[in-house]
């Protein structure tokens, strides 16, 4: 049954507008300012920055090439104040959108919200959820001033450092990633969105100095927060696209030629079994290569964006991870403790991560980086069952598959039996329900060849795989 909510929100708001944006520079930083509104009910105005004492800036912040990034990014800013109301109509009145360009937002907003749209329980398809029309609105042709469609205005260059721009997020993904590119280290660049301490030690302990960071930080309009806690509506927003634009106009400014980043075969995985709802669907494969397309036919194709851990799930991943214990005490995944840098021991993310490290690592050492040891924690059993599929929902995190945690339970029984070792409570618990025969035991020596890796930097990936395969 559809949320009331949604439809009496719906109906008493009924126009999302995306107005406009501004770009200005500072002496050490770069402001950007969105317009959108909702009629009705009120203005937002989210603001993002980007420091710039510490950057090499090669190409015009304002330039043609700029504007139509910062364009786009608005149009990914914007979905995190639709959803507040959810209006039927959004009006873009700063710029054009082809009819190929709307149905491309379309998808990526409907199945950027498939969380958002369960938790809420609102009923809703894809076609109908939303009716975007634009300034001039074509399927293409001549360029409007602030529109981002077509070629870049004749005359205007790329200029190219031959750099690497590489997201870091502080948990183990970037650090892995960090790690395999050192042989690349001159021309390795890192981005983060707001400052956390666990990102800074990402860089810091892959052997840079933070001139070495792009840092760029986001505010979230406070009339948004109001709203949230008056009851309108809230939840979960394809984040990774927001990291994908933003990470694109910094990459643009420094010359960098590839965007990097650390996504993982599992992130494809559904949250519920049989539906298309996943909380890490910007973090898809599936997005990547639809974000490339997208860049390519409307503001350019001299930056690519890829993840160099596509290859690979996050088992093999935490094995690879075990190997560097440079990052072991300050690597962080945990959204409820990251703002005081520490895990807080109770989240499913959190035994996630402590779990798939589990076969690989010194077990007392991992509950002394966690704090308890997550697996002798009955209050942990919810989780655990959403985790393993003793449940058919998965945790709304980004967490891998349910192969993959089964698989790292069943080497860590078999490693503390060795041992002579006490099964932790939960651990206990999985080995009296699971199905022994559904353990994949290939999973180390699997290779995802859904992945877009250049051939420059198969190296690194030959690499990896060297180090996580049992069979290599």
């Amino acid at each position: 049954m559809a949320n009331e909510r949604f439809t009496e929100l719906r109906n008493k708001y009924k126009t999302f507008c995306y107005e406009g944006w501004r770009l200005s520079k500072e002496a050490d930083r770069i402001n950007i300012e969105f317009d959108f509104s909702i009629d009705g009910l009120c203005e937002f105005h989210p603001k993002t920055s980007i420091k710039t004492e510490n950057l090499n800036i090669l190409n015009k912040f304002d330039g043609e090439t700029g504007k139509k990034i910062i364009f786009n990014l608005g149009m990914v800013e914007l979905i995190s104040y639709w959803k507040c109301a959810c209006p039927q109509s959004v009006e873009i009145k700063c710029g054009r959108l082809s009819q190929e360009d709307i149905l491309w937002w379309k998808k990526l907003y409907f199945r950027g919200l498939s969380e958002f749209f369960y938790i809420n329980r609102i009923e809703t398809d894809e076609e109908s959820f939303m009716e975007i029309s634009s300034l001039e609105q074509s399927d293409g042709g001549a360029e409007h001033e602030h529109s981002h469609g077509g070629c870049r205005k004749e005359g205007e260059r790329y200029i190219s450092a031959g750099l690497n721009l590489i997201p870091v997020g502080g948990g183990k993904d970037s650090c892995v990633t960090a790690a395999l590119l050192k042989k690349s280290a001159e021309k390795n660049r890192f981005f983060t969105v707001n400052d956390q301490q666990a990102r800074t030690d990402t860089v810091l302990n892959s052997g840079y100095g933070e001139k070495d960071i792009v840092r760029t930080y986001r505010t979230i309009d406070k009339n948004l927060l109001r709203l949230n806690s008056e009851g309108f509506l809230n939840g979960h927003t394809p984040f990774s696209a927001i990291v994908a634009f933003l990470s694109l106009y910094c990459a643009y400014l420094i010359g960098a030629d590839y965007i990097v980043l650390s996504n993982e075969s599992s992130a494809n995985e559904s949250n519920i079994d049989g539906a298309e709802i996943n909380h890490q669907y910007s973090k898809s494969y599936e997005f990547e290569c639809d974000f490339e397309k997208y860049i390519g036919r409307n503001i350019f194709g001299a930056i690519s964006y890829f993840s160099l851990l596509r290859p690979f799930s996050e088992l093999q991943i935490a094995k690879m991870f075990a190997s560097l214990p440079e990052y072991h005490n300050s690597f962080r995944s945990c959204n409820r403790g990251s703002k005081e840098n520490k895990w807080c021991g109770k989240c499913a993310k959190c035994l996630f991560v402590f779990t798939i490290l589990s076969p690989f690592t010194d077990y007392e050492g991992l509950v002394k980086i966690f704090g308890n040891d997550m697996l002798d924690d009955g209050d942990m059993k919810a989780d655990f069952d959403g985790l393993a599929g003793f449940t058919k929902l998965k945790p709304f995190e980004c967490v891998g598959t349910k192969s993959e945690f089964n698989f790292a339970l069943a080497r860590l029984a078999e490693k503390l039996g060795a041992q002579g070792k006490t099964l932790p409570r939960l651990v206990e618990y999985f080995v009296k329900n699971y199905d022994e025969q559904s353990i994949d035991k290939n999973l180390l020596n699997e290779y995802n060849p859904m992945n877009s890796v250049p051939d420059n930097f198969l190296e690194a990936v030959t690499e990896m795989y060297k180090n996580v395969a049992e069979n290599y």
